[in-house]
């Protein structure tokens, strides 16, 4: 064992020493890596392949106990700290040049209540371990689109996902949530018990804690859903969008409805309407209807399934290592202008992997008062996301300069509001927009709470 070199909080260099290290192996259960220990390169690797940081110290976490004496000793020795969960955040928040990964990817323990139809859940879940375990009831909470996201990002951002027009988002059916402070406290916030901070974490991101459970509502699915997607060829994806803007119009709390424009697993540039009916799939059948009926699809694959079934639909977009490059925004209307200027772009996808999903927000997740919880954006709304992916490091700028000018054109009908969990990392000035109206109240509960600012690798809200 060797002397370790470090980066503080304050970006100034640090060492830990043996006895230190020896310490820190003793305090906790999980496996700690160095860059000197096997397995340190696949320790450190995230979602997002652009993101290639060193941090000094990774400490894989069993259990909450191991959270505490990781937090502990980053403020003893002034570490800079990352928290690591499903690391699918596209900014790389996960990880650190320099400082120390306090990874929960490793506590995957879940506990469900089928009588009181909910579930404790620690944060090393990804949604789809968690939908294995609450279905096994019938139950399920609104989780994601992807099923390898991992909880505890997407709910502490807010959580769109395929259940979010009937039982609202993720952060909506959240009970409670432990978490460690940054001073190595175990506190619970829920309704009763520090219920500001139980406020600021539906949707104010990871700025307040790491988290080691959470506390969900769960809701019956049925043994079938309807889900799927129907595809469309590019030459047609003018008319299909201005179709998709009617369909979503004012949708049945039960039906999600998302569009993307994409490249098919043939190499066909292609426009897909995803379907998801959370309801009577004979009902669903109906509503769905005038989708299955509207012009000549190349292919019709929506069908029933079983609801885990629907939360996997997509994941083949979103696997683990490609290079990734973001930009989004909620759009209050897809007018005619806003459909040219994504018919204009993607009709020159440079990349194969390269996606532009629109995922409509209505129902419950709109009927929720915007000062209720720290996810703000209350209302009617299509967000929308230039998600570009690629393998080859020297496509890098070329990949990046196509998604920003997309994104030039697309702004003006945009404007500021963001959904947080898809802020680029280079987009530091979109933060405060993303709370909006809720961010002074965020500054007040992050001073209260993490003063010094201690959990600042996230889209940071600075203390007040």
């Amino acid at each position: 064992m060797t002397t370790i070199s470090a980066t503080r909080r304050d970006g100034s260099s640090a060492t830990v020493d043996d006895a230190a290290q020896d310490a820190l192996g003793s305090a906790v259960h999980g496996e700690v890596f160095t860059q000197n220990s096997d397995g340190y390169d696949a320790a450190r690797a995230v979602w997002n392949g652009m993101i290639d940081k060193r941090p000094s110290i990774i400490i894989k976490c069993q259990g909450v106990s191991d959270v505490v004496n990781a937090v502990k000793f980053a403020r003893e020795h002034d570490l800079l700290i990352a928290i690591r969960g499903g690391a699918h955040n596209v900014a790389g928040h996960g990880t650190t040049d320099g400082g120390i990964v306090i990874d929960t990817s490793g506590m995957k323990g879940v506990r469900v209540d089928p009588a009181a139809k909910t579930a404790h859940a620690q944060p090393g879940l990804t949604w789809a371990e968690f939908d294995d375990e609450t279905l096994a009831y019938g139950l399920a909470t609104t989780g994601g689109t992807v099923s390898n996201t991992g909880i505890a990002g997407l709910t502490l951002g807010g959580g769109l996902g395929w259940l979010m027009g009937k039982h609202g988002l993720t952060c909506d059916n959240v009970i409670s949530v432990d978490l460690v402070t940054p001073n190595g406290e175990l506190i619970t916030a829920s309704a009763n018990e520090h219920p500001d901070l139980y406020w600021a974490l539906r949707g104010g991101g990871g700025n307040f804690g790491v988290v080691t459970s959470f506390q969900f509502q769960l809701h019956e699915v049925g043994p079938q859903v309807i889900g799927g997607m129907i595809i469309h060829p590019m030459a047609n994806a003018r008319d299909l969008m201005r179709f998709y803007r009617d369909m979503t119009a004012d949708p049945p709390d039960e039906l999600e409805l998302y569009m993307a424009l994409m490249t098919s697993p043939d190499g066909d540039p292609v426009a897909a309407i995803m379907t998801g009916y959370n309801g009577d799939p004979a009902a669903g059948e109906k509503v769905i209807k005038p989708i299955r009926e509207f012009g000549s699809p190349l292919a019709d694959m929506i069908q029933p399934m079983p609801y885990g079934a629907r939360q996997h639909m997509l994941d083949d977009f979103a696997p683990h290592g490609p290079r990734r490059y973001w930009k989004s925004g909620f759009l209050p209307e897809l007018s005619d202008d806003v459909i040219d200027v994504f018919v204009k772009h993607a009709s020159n996808l440079i990349s194969p992997m390269t996606g532009i999903p629109i995922f409509n927000m209505h129902g419950a997740a709109t009927r929720v008062d915007p000062g209720a919880t720290a996810f703000g954006h209350r209302k009617h709304q299509w967000d929308i996301d230039i998600v570009s992916q690629w393998l080859d490091p020297a496509d890098d700028e070329r990949q990046t300069e196509w998604t920003r000018r997309f994104w030039s054109d697309l702004e003006p009908f945009a404007g500021d509001t963001i959904y947080v969990n898809h802020i680029s990392g280079d987009e530091p000035s979109r933060i405060e927009t993303a709370f909006g109206s809720n961010y002074a109240r965020l500054r007040e509960v992050k001073g209260k709470y993490d003063p010094e600012n201690v959990f600042k690798l996230n889209h940071n809200i600075p203390p007040a």
